[in-house]
């Protein structure tokens, strides 16, 4: 598919059609100037945003906020915490209204109805209505301009099923009650009809994600059958009231899926030969030539065309930031410019394949819509195929000149509430006030050479975004060939299994006595592996052997410790899928969280590289006639006692912290998690890690774990796991033991008894969704997983209400499998100690929320307890697992109080977007890792180095610059250089 005439040959056409249609817009720009001090508050707040980019952040965070507060005080007190942040220069007539004592004073009533009042009408300038009777209103006069409509429902972004048949009804209801009050209106042949053809005179626009609340690319398949389901509902509705559909698209993570599913559901014999449906294209996304390529081809073979909407995209800061965030290509354009010239391609592309698409052009660019009338009036294209669009209040002007030549023009048209409007309604004040944003622009008089001039495009290349440690990135799972590659895996995998895993003792794998059958958790009668468990004889053994091996170990320079480290890394990249399956088939851990996981064990491997190369430079503090150096040792023999539920992530991190330092290293994985250790263990001997330097030894933790925590020569031990552990092996390695000439040093995670707050101002959508990823993310297995949320009274019935929703529209089963989300726990003692957990919530408590469960493997239910005691044994201990107590405070003062209380403090959230609250929580929330506004889990080494105190463990932050330096002796060297009292001067000759 290639562009069949040459760009430049419309140039001539496109700046005539172009300057006719600014000049258009540009009537009456003089009588506007002239009432510019005459501007009601709403006009001023967008111009002052215009001009102040420090006001822009804060006032459009203010915004945001705004429909969750409650009363008059309320917003008057969050408009002085986000309007008079000391970054921000107020404009004179702001800073007057915002200069009152008290939020509950008269003068703060005045302000907070002044500025509420304002932002609602400014909201009601790009959202047609917030009721039926508002958006018929708002169609009528649209239609009396001889414009079309589509309508789009507010507020798609669905975290339940309840939700998902909700959007689905109230879109059925919708049609239905548009097409009704069609019947009254007027035909306007201009936008009705063409050539010779009735059109529709409704469309609504929709969203894939609003029809399913677990729609996800990883599972391709059962997102399909459920939105397809849901869709054919709809279509069939629409053909029978004569409505039409466009769908529209979101962000890039779903962007293959939705076009995927609607090319299958297209092709369907019922909906073959549908012309009165629509898809959509990004202009800003790297891959929309291609995909626009795809389309017009699939529509060729299809044999009967359907309209391609083609706009620029909306999520442009959304898109840079999470490919950021997870160290992935960016998929949008980094340049306007170059997303305009991508637009402009994909135009053409669009306009001389008249014949299989309609096009449906999207943009208050004036140079835009002119190629695109250039092109379609040089073709001689007929008016059926062709229509130009604009978003509700921002391309007024444009519409209108676009009218008066004659073409078709349709306005997309917001409606619904103006809370869940309310992101909508940021997305487009942040367009309609950027610095590259043509309306903007254009509304500051530039030339009209600059306004129309081609896009010129200088670089296309993507950049880099990482400063400092570059982490590893998660694998995509929206990219068709990754979810095939995870699925190979699974399959080789599988036929490994059962497999016998041998200790590594002095470079050789041992024969055992004892050996322990490692299951699925899933499915209990599967097999893993058999792993043999070393005796005490054995343990004292590789003692030895790690002892010989130390003096030379210490020895080694760093640079080839740390080379083995990223070899290890390296190695366990090249490996990502195979391993991830091994971690969902051995611990239950669903795909993407056991993916994750294999990200941090190699960021593990590379940070603590990095670090051991800054620590070994020393430090330097030199004086005349004398130096001092500072510089680091190894201490010994490392114990490393890793956990089950991250049986890679933090054996590896554990492990390699040790070896790189100079350690020599035992590695004693939890029984139920061995076969991952052994992957490890032969990773690192590939890696090229000698003979008794590192040591696999799997044994019963009773026998070999409490041998090699009281032994002699034991230097240091790294143990994650449960306190009551902990805290026996802190009191052993306390002991002097006979011969034994150092004290030991304990590294200790413990877990905790997470809590997390969500107050009157926060963000319900997500609060309800970090909650129920915090929470039930494997299962409540994670040390750091939510287990207490602290709720505000305001609010708390509702969130009750969303949260027991959104859980129960969780997947659960077996974690192999691409839907679930919650799997299953580690083994029958925890299923039964999580049980016995609930029966006591039961007795204390509400039960809000219990489902059934498969017994064909260890599952427990998600399980929500509401008016939960903070003192009760459900908020006070550990339960680890999916199990959640949900604790109403009346104040945010009760709230910090009630999450300090108890002896944990590993992490903390809050969900809040009062700045006061914010910085209190800060100050005084008592935990090592506070989360604001996000999920409490998955901390990413480097950035979140993670870990806690009081009795949540001992020691620095895994992941973070301190963590090393537990594995190491420090010493100080100074030398007196003076000789007879003459001394080298450095810098004197």
């Amino acid at each position: 598919m290639v562009l069949q005439v040459e760009k430049n040959t419309y140039e001539a056409k496109v700046q005539e059609i172009a300057k006719q249609l600014l000049a258009a817009t540009r009537e009456n720009r003089s009588f506007l100037t002239s009432l510019r001090d005459q501007m009601r508050w709403d006009d001023k707040l967008l111009a002052w945003t215009m001009s102040n980019p420090g006001l822009r952040v804060q006032l459009f965070r203010f915004i945001d906020c705004l429909p969750a507060l409650h009363n008059k005080p309320e917003i008057a007190a969050h408009m002085q915490e986000y309007l008079q942040d000391d970054s921000v220069e107020l404009p004179s007539a702001l800073k007057g209204l915002l200069n009152f004592a008290a939020p509950d004073s008269i003068p703060g009533q005045v302000a907070a109805t002044t500025v509420s009042t304002a932002v609602e009408t400014l909201a009601h300038k790009y959202i047609a209505g917030d009721s039926m009777k508002e958006a018929l209103k708002t169609i009528e006069r649209l239609r009396k301009n001889k414009m079309a409509f589509t309508l789009d429902l507010l507020g798609e972004a669905v975290i339940t099923e309840t939700e998902a048949q909700f959007y689905l009804d109230r879109y059925l209801d919708l049609m239905t009650q548009l097409v009704e009050a069609s019947k009254k209106w007027t035909q306007i042949p201009s936008i009705d009809s063409a050539d010779g053809e009735i059109l529709p005179q409704v469309q609504v626009s929709v969203k894939l994600t609003a029809f399913y609340s677990q729609f996800d690319p990883l599972d391709a398949a059962g997102s399909e059958e459920i939105v397809c389901d849901r869709i054919r509902i709809l279509l069939r509705r629409a053909k029978e009231l004569g409505a039409s559909v466009h769908f529209d698209m979101e962000q890039y993570a779903y962007k293959d899926l939705t076009l995927s599913i609607l090319k299958k559901l297209l092709m369907e014999d019922e909906f073959r030969n549908r012309t009165d449906v629509g898809m959509t294209i990004q202009a800003y996304l790297r891959d929309s030539e291609q995909d626009t390529k795809d389309l017009i081809a699939w529509a060729t073979r299809r044999g009967y065309p359907l309209t391609i909407r083609l706009v620029k995209g909306a999520y442009w800061d959304q898109e840079t930031i999470k490919s950021m965030q997870k160290d992935w290509k960016q998929p949008v354009y980094n340049d306007k410019a170059a997303t305009d010239a991508n637009f402009e391609t994909i135009t053409q592309l669009l306009l001389e394949n008249h014949e299989y698409v309609y096009s449906a052009i999207g943009s208050h660019n004036v140079r835009s819509q002119a190629l695109a009338i250039a092109i379609a009036e040089t073709l001689k294209i007929p008016r059926r195929r062709f229509e130009m669009q604009v978003l509700y209040g921002m391309g007024d002007k444009l519409a209108s000149a676009l009218v008066a030549r004659g073409h078709r023009v349709r306005v997309y048209c917001p409606y619904g509430d103006l809370l869940p409007g309310m992101a909508y309604l940021i997305r487009r004040l942040l367009e309609n006030t950027a610095n590259s944003s043509f309306l903007r622009q254009s509304m500051e008089e530039r030339p009209v050479e600059e306004l129309l001039a081609p896009p010129v495009v200088d670089n296309l290349t993507t950049p880099k975004h990482t400063l400092g440690f570059a982490n590893a990135a998660d694998t995509d799972y929206a990219d068709m060939e990754l979810r095939e590659a995870a699925s190979r895996a699974f399959i080789n995998v599988r036929q490994q299994l059962g497999k016998h895993y041998l200790p590594l003792i002095n470079g050789e794998y041992q024969q055992t006595e004892q050996t322990v059958d490692s299951v699925n958790p899933s499915n209990y009668s599967e097999v893993i592996g058999k792993v043999g468990l070393i005796s005490v004889e054995q343990a004292t053994i590789a003692m030895a052997a790690a002892k010989a091996a130390f003096p030379a170990w210490r020895k080694t320079p760093v640079k080839e410790r740390a080379a083995i480290l990223r070899t290890a890394g390296d190695l366990m990249e090249q490996r990502r899928a195979e391993l991830s399956a091994w971690i969902v088939l051995e611990v239950g851990k669903p795909v993407k969280e056991a993916d994750g996981e294999v990200s941090e064990a190699i960021d593990f491997c590379n940070y603590y590289a990095d670090e051991m190369e800054r620590l070994d430079a020393g430090f330097s503090y030199d004086i005349a006639g004398e130096t001092n150096r500072y510089i680091y040792q190894p201490r010994g023999i490392a114990v490393v006692i890793s956990p089950w539920n991250f049986p890679l992530a933090i054996a590896a991190g554990m492990t390699v912290a040790a070896l790189v330092a100079g350690n020599c290293t035992l590695l004693k994985p939890a029984e139920t998690s061995c076969v991952i250790a052994a992957k490890f263990a032969e990773i690192l001997v590939e890696a090229g890690i000698p003979k008794g330097v590192f040591q696999y030894v799997p044994g019963v933790g009773s026998l070999v774990g409490a041998y090699f925590v009281k032994h002699p020569d034991v230097h240091l031990i790294a143990f994650t796991g449960s306190q009551e552990v902990g805290c026996r092996i802190y009191a052993d390695a306390a002991v002097v033991q006979p011969g034994q000439k150092h004290l030991k040093r304990v590294i200790a995670e413990m877990g905790g008894k997470n809590g997390l707050i969500v107050d009157e101002s926060a963000d319900l959508d997500q609060a309800v969704v970090g909650v129920v990823q915090s929470a039930f993310g494997y299962s409540g297995q994670k040390c750091s997983a939510c287990s207490r949320v602290i709720v505000l009274a305001p609010i708390y019935d509702e969130f009750v209400k969303r949260l027991v929703e959104a859980t129960r529209s969780l997947n659960i089963g077996l974690s192999e499998l691409p839907s679930t989300q919650v799997g299953p726990v580690i083994d029958a003692n925890a299923r039964d100690k999580i049980k016995e957990y609930i029966a006591k919530g039961k007795q204390s408590a509400e039960l809000v929320l219990e489902m059934p469960v498969s017994d064909s493997g260890y599952f427990v239910s998600p399980t929500i307890f509401s008016q939960v005691a903070p003192q009760s044994a459900i908020a006070q201990e550990e339960i680890f697992g999916p199990v959640i107590a949900v604790i109403k405070v009346k104040n945010f003062t009760e709230a910090i109080s009630v999450a300090n209380g108890t002896n944990f403090a590993l992490t903390g959230g809050l969900y809040s977007r009062t700045p006061s609250h914010i910085q209190q929580a800060q100050a005084e929330f008592e935990v090592g890792n506070l989360y604001i506004n996000r999920t409490i889990t998955g901390a990413i080494v480097a950035r979140q180095p993670f870990g806690g105190f009081k009795m949540s463990g001992v020691g620095s932050k895994a992941g973070g610059p301190d963590y090393l330096l537990q594995f190491l002796e420090p010493r100080t060297i100074t030398e007196n250089i003076q000789r007879q009292g003459f001394a080298p001067i450095e810098g004197v000759e």
